[in-house]
């Protein structure tokens, strides 16, 4: 039963075309992380087994230290006293601080992308009114100053030029100053 839920929990994190690449990173991360902590678990308890002076020995103790390990914590209320206990140790915290470290850099991507792509929809309406309030002839440059296409150069003829600071409304705004163009 464990095994085809683990499929089935892959599956859903990483499977999905759909999703994007933040979610799958941030998602395997976890897997991976929630893994190495359960098997990291395990093989504390079955190292430090007997060991004289152990602080690791039930499951549920090793999975509290396991989890106060992969997030640096480390209460120091349990400890691995075996040099294999301090290699699983050393196995999760470097496994840990990869994983959350994935996690945040998906967010921190994804929060960016939103922002670009808000910006880029703020170019593309301040271009779109650009467009009708100069008849066609004028579109926004990487620069922000709104320049003539199609040949006409950055010469001024019969087209006015205008600068974008503000996105759409300063657009609009400017726009109204031109002559011939109502608001």
């Amino acid at each position: 039963m464990l095994p085809g839920f683990l499929t089935r929990a892959v599956e859903l994190l990483l499977g999905r075309e759909g999703r994007s690449l933040h979610v799958k990173s941030a998602g395997g991360a976890s897997a991976v992380l929630v893994a190495v902590m359960a098997a990291g678990s395990y093989a504390v308890v079955a190292a430090e087994h007997g060991a004289r002076g152990a602080h690791i020995t039930t499951y549920p103790m090793a999975l509290w230290w396991s989890i106060e390990t992969a997030t640096t914590v480390g209460y120091g209320d349990f400890y691995p006293v075996t040099l294999w206990g301090r290699v699983t140790g050393s196995v999760v915290m470097v496994v840990g601080i990869t994983a959350y470290g994935m996690v945040t850099a998906a967010f921190a991507t994804w929060f960016v992308s939103r922002d670009q792509k808000r910006r880029h929809h703020l170019v593309q309406d301040a271009e779109r009114a650009a467009h009708a309030v100069s008849g066609g002839q004028a579109s926004l440059c990487s620069s922000g100053a709104l320049g003539h296409r199609h040949g006409l150069g950055p010469h001024r003829t019969a087209h006015q030029t205008l600068v974008v600071d503000g996105g759409l409304e300063d657009v609009r705004e400017r726009a109204e100053d031109l002559p011939g163009v109502s608001g």
